[in-house]
């Protein structure tokens, strides 16, 4: 596939006290800026647990943006701090799933800062095109041996529950 031809698709999750406001002031303010992120309002971004972000790019997401209040500033007193070691964990569980982690991207934008967040929106979906198309789900192969592997410890199961009996 041409990757100048490529449009990521990205899944957004922005918190309903800042980064949304950020985005609703960027599209109040006509700024121009790629139409690619799907925004999904969260109360906080402490609230984005790290299986949303497995399963958006399981579900063929080619990026995820995770936006919140600056540190220090959060609604809810301290959860940007969880979302900063959530965002470090989640990059390197998905460097071990063969994803590059500048696919996933942690942006701070207080609801004044529409401007920043429409350039950070544009700066991930230039990476992302560069990255090319992840197409995750249609890489995913498991080796036949891995399929006998799980039976095998299913039945070694089921025989230990019977010595318990």
């Amino acid at each position: 596939m041409n990757n100048s031809s490529f449009e990521p698709r990205i899944v957004g999750f922005l918190c309903n006290w800042c980064s949304y406001r950020a985005a609703d002031l960027a599209g109040s303010a006509r700024l121009v800026y790629a139409p690619n992120v799907r925004m999904i309002r969260v109360m906080c971004s402490g609230r984005v647990s790290p299986s949303l972000v497995l399963k958006a790019f399981s579900l063929g997401a080619d990026g995820v943006l995770i936006a919140g209040c600056h540190p220090g500033e959060c609604h809810y007193l301290e959860q940007n701090y969880k979302t900063m070691r959530r965002v470090a964990m989640l990059k390197h569980t998905v460097t071990g799933l063969g994803i590059d982690p500048l696919r996933l991207r942690l942006q701070w934008a207080s609801a004044a800062e529409g401007p920043q967040l429409a350039a950070a929106i544009d700066k991930m979906v230039n990476q992302l095109r560069e990255l090319g198309p992840l197409s995750w789900p249609d890489n995913w192969q498991e080796p036949e041996d891995y399929r006998r592997a799980v039976e095998q410890v299913a039945t070694e199961h089921a025989e230990a529950m019977e010595v318990l009996r």
